[in-house]
């Protein structure tokens, strides 16, 4: 592998939500909502999708606003992990 190659693949996605359960242990759903356009009448609508993230010390309540980080999978549905809590 060159250089290239690592760097390519340390990049991480990440994406931004709010926390919508903390029932689980060590596991937070995270709620992305993201615009989407129309094709055909150039409308944007609200997408919202959920996300199990991992939470490794339970500190993320309802309502939290977090980053999710992709990480290899830890479970079926469990493949990224909460990393901070994002300042207003």
């Amino acid at each position: 592998m060159n250089k290239d190659n690592k760097e390519k693949e340390s990049i991480k996605k990440g994406k931004v939500g709010i926390v919508v359960s903390d029932k689980m242990d060590k596991t937070v759903v995270v709620k992305i909502d993201r615009l989407k356009m129309h094709a055909k009448y150039k409308k944007k609508y609200k997408i919202s999708k959920k996300y199990k993230a991992h939470d490794e010390e339970n500190e993320f309540k309802i309502g939290d606003k977090v980053e999710i980080v992709e990480v290899r999978p830890m479970s079926k549905e469990k493949k990224w992990m909460a990393k901070k809590v994002k300042s207003l």
